[in-house]
């Protein structure tokens, strides 16, 4: 600004006053740059107050006025000023504010034009370097403007905008409307075009001046005004005139852009095109964009660049999934999930495809007839869930809704495949077997932590089997015998393996089993009493060699799945005398109890002391009817089928395979020889019989009595099942007292569907039957009534 100004004009006379504001505001707008005069400053903001506090003034028309007293010192432009009678008489005084706003604002316009005209002369980068400039200049001199005439906005603009006043706004919301009005409005369609073509190159891979986007941008921001309240901005002028081109501007160049990629490329490919491409518009926002188009900007590339491709993508799926090729099933599963319904199609293909894969994988294990081991198809089950589980939670990030198309496909090929036919309950006993294997001794996973990772994969499989009443029968007989004959490989993996069936199923689905172990360790304190005991009884020596080297386990009938042998047995003498020894020992404690010897069960060792080859007797680890067998020849070295049937009184169907078992490990000969045991046939003691093992183990389980045994299993299971329906039948209508067929077997189903599937047919059996008990009634309309 100049060092020297006019002098200052008459107070009271409007064009004097502002020409020589005019003068001082165009070095404030034009000549910034040199700097301010504060002297200068000062002066022109004195006059605008002057001006604006005269009362004689009227229409550029100076009145003759007493000059007594001074205006406010220049110094001390805000200072209290006395009202004069004529503004409170409503003289024209109050008119002086307005011709000076109308003067700034004729200037204004003035200014402007001209700068419009300048910038006819600039295009493209040159448009957008020539209007941020000039916007700087304009916005930084409103400012100081804005202050000149800030008596102005205090008072006269203040009491306007109370009165409701439209179009008139402080002086420097004026300055922004002026400039919308005289020159942005003029060249916006220009300065847009070449703010979308910088954004088009820098989309083509080349670099530009960012910084030009972003004052731009920001320049549209500070346009925006609230008309209801001037004091407020808004978006609309950026949102009107620069987000919607930009968008519609997108939209063209990514749909040109995508149209000749997929034509050129493969869907992959275009995949990494279109993330990085969204990659690109999210930095954009951050880089030079007003956040507010961040939704839509988003919203505009994904329906151009995913939605309008999405079939094709989709298309692209089974092939990826058939080929495992999971970085690209990620990068389809990022892209699809950002628009709406888009991961639908693909959840339903997965699912076909992980039960096709299931299928596939146990029909593999049918290929080897029934010469499977469990092992083999848990393992072809759990292979496919592995493989795919794995997939899901890296390519599809564990998203719930492919967890559950996960589950589902694994829940149909595990319970209905060409071994676990539809109807069948396979799958449960298959697991149960496995299972079986890795808790007894001798179980391959010879570190604890892998038993226990091999425990929580059983785990998962039982997760999706429906029969689990099926696993749980076998598995608590498998159980049952583990602890009668201490085979498990440890106490803490059969605790850990409880422990998560309760977890899964609940107390009374693993009550029973807990209280398997619970007898185990009652049975050991019993056997420390009995043994502390038993000296106390024996009279001689002679008494003291009959009693044998034994522990007894007691076993509660209420909580083990055991029954009582299916063939009669005479115990060998030797055994006799411990066995009523133990009885004396437990009638005496516990009076009124029955005991029922399992001797199936039972099992023991016995020395081959007839054998001389060796210099360490064989022993030979027994089941007690094969020792019942085998004590015999301490009598005879050759014995008839007869003899042994009427010695142990074993039926032949017990007899038979035991004997064909001691044969096999040549212990005894037949005779005649070949020929399988039969009445007629002489058994003998094999005096050359040799083995690799000091102790060789007879007590092997027949393949007969496993099928004996599973049967037996699947008529309990039966049994079970059909006292569980009739249960939750009463159980439901005696809250409910009435209820309709319908909903009668619906509840059901709904309350015994986590132990095993129900039949209806199955269900309406029942009903029958407890008709039958008087339990419950028909009525008339359908309708069942509980019987009180």
């Amino acid at each position: 600004m100049a060092p020297l100004m006019p002098q200052a004009p008459h107070k009271d006379d409007l064009n004097e006053t502002w020409m020589f504001l005019e003068n001082g505001i165009n070095n404030v707008m034009v000549k910034l740059e040199e700097g301010v005069d504060m002297k200068n400053y000062m002066a022109l903001y004195t006059a605008v107050h002057n001006f604006c506090t005269s009362h004689k003034a009227v229409s550029g028309h100076a009145l003759q006025s007493q000059r007594g007293g001074s205006s406010k010192s220049p110094s001390a432009p805000d200072a209290p000023h006395k009202t004069t009678q004529n503004q409170l008489t409503g003289n024209p005084a109050h008119l002086l504010g307005e011709e000076l706003y109308k003067k700034l604002g004729e200037y204004l316009s003035r200014h402007l034009e001209w700068v419009y005209n300048e910038s006819t002369g600039h295009t493209e980068e040159a448009l957008l370097s020539f209007y941020i400039r000039e916007w700087q200049r304009y916005t930084t001199a409103a400012k100081y403007i804005n202050h000149l005439f800030r008596y102005l906005n205090r008072h006269w603009v203040k009491r306007e905008i109370d009165e409701g006043k439209k179009n008139v706004y402080d002086v420097y919301t004026q300055h922004l409307v002026k400039w919308k009005e005289d020159f942005f409005l003029k060249v916006h369609e220009k300065v847009m075009g070449a703010v979308l073509k910088l954004v088009e190159k820098q989309r083509n891979g080349e670099t530009i001046e960012q910084s030009q986007i972003k004052s731009i941008v920001d320049s549209f921001v500070s346009l925006g005004l609230d008309e209801t309240d001037p004091t407020k901005s808004t978006l609309e002028i950026y949102r009107y005139y620069f987000q919607r081109p930009f968008l519609d501007a997108t939209r063209v160049y990514y749909e040109d852009e995508s149209r000749q990629f997929v034509a050129d490329n493969s869907v992959v490919e275009y995949m990494k095109k279109a993330e990085i491409r969204l990659e690109e518009e999210k930095a954009r926002v951050g880089l030079y964009l007003n956040n507010d188009i961040s939704k839509d900007l988003t919203n505009t590339c994904l329906d151009v660049l995913v939605t309008a491709h999405s079939e094709l993508l989709r298309d692209e799926f089974q092939p990826l999934l058939d080929n495992e090729r999971q970085d690209d099933l990620a990068r389809m599963y990022r892209l699809l999930s950002r628009i709406k319904e888009g991961l639908d199609p693909l959840r339903t293909k997965f699912e076909a495809h992980v039960r096709k894969a299931g299928l596939s994988a146990v029909e593999k294990v049918a290929a080897e007839g029934d010469s499977f081991e469990p092992k083999m198809y848990v393992d072809a089950l759990l292979s496919v869930h592995t493989r795919y589980h794995s997939l899901v939670k890296e390519a599809f990030n564990g998203e719930s809704e492919f967890v559950r198309s996960l589950d589902n496909a694994c829940r149909e090929f595990v319970n209905r495949n060409k071994i676990c036919k539809s109807g069948s309950t396979k799958t449960p006993e298959l697991l149960a077997k496995y299972t079986d294997s890795l808790l007894k001794k001798g179980s391959k996973a010879a570190e604890e932590s892998e038993l226990e990772e091999m425990l929580v994969q059983i785990m998962t499989a039982f997760k999706y089997i429906e029969d689990k009443d099926v696993f749980q029968k076998f598995y608590s007989k498998m159980l049952a015998k583990r602890l009668v004959h201490v085979s498990s490989v440890s106490d803490d993996a059969e605790t850990s393996m409880i422990s998560k069936l309760k977890e899964a199923c609940g107390f009374e689905y693993t009550n029973k089993l807990q209280r398997m172990f619970q007898d185990i360790q009652i049975s050991k304190d019993l056997n420390k009493n009995y043994e502390a005991w038993l000296p106390t009884t024996l009279l001689d020596e002679e008494e003291r060699k009959k009693i044998v080297d034994s522990h007894f386990q007691i076993l509660g009938t209420g909580f083990w799945p055991l029954s009582a042998p299916s063939t009669s047995f005479l115990a060998p003498p030797e055994i006799v005398k411990t066995s009523e020894k133990f009885e004396q020992f437990y009638y005496g404690k516990h009076s009124g109890r029955k005991l029922t010897w399992l001797w199936q069960l039972c099992k023991g060792e016995i020395k081959a002391n007839y054998i001389k080859s060796t210099k360490v007797p064989y022993t030979f680890q027994v089941s007690t009817y094969q020792m019942g067998i085998l004590l015999l020849f301490n009598e005879s070295d050759t014995l008839t089928y007869s003899d042994l049937q009427k010695a142990t009184s074993l039926s032949p169907e017990i007899l038979d395979p035991n004997l064909s078992i001691l044969l096999k490990a040549k212990v005894l000969t037949i005779s005649p020889e070949g020929t399988k045991p039969k009445p007629g046939s002489t058994f003998s003691l094999n005096y050359n019989f040799k083995n690799k093992k000091i102790k060789v183990n007879l007590n092997i389980q027949i393949k007969s009595e496993q099928k004996v045994e599973t049967d037996d299993t699947h008529k309990t299971i039966e049994e079970d099942r059909k006292l569980l329906l009739q249960s939750a039948i009463v159980r439901i209508m005696k809250s409910r007292k009435k209820m309709k067929h319908v909903q009668l077997v619906q509840e059901v189903i709904h309350q015994v569907k986590s132990r095993f599937p129900p039949q209806v047919p199955d269900i309406k059996k029942n009903i029958e039957a407890l008709m039958e008990k008087d339990y419950i009634e028909r009525l008339d309309g359908d309708e069942i009534a509980y019987i009180a």
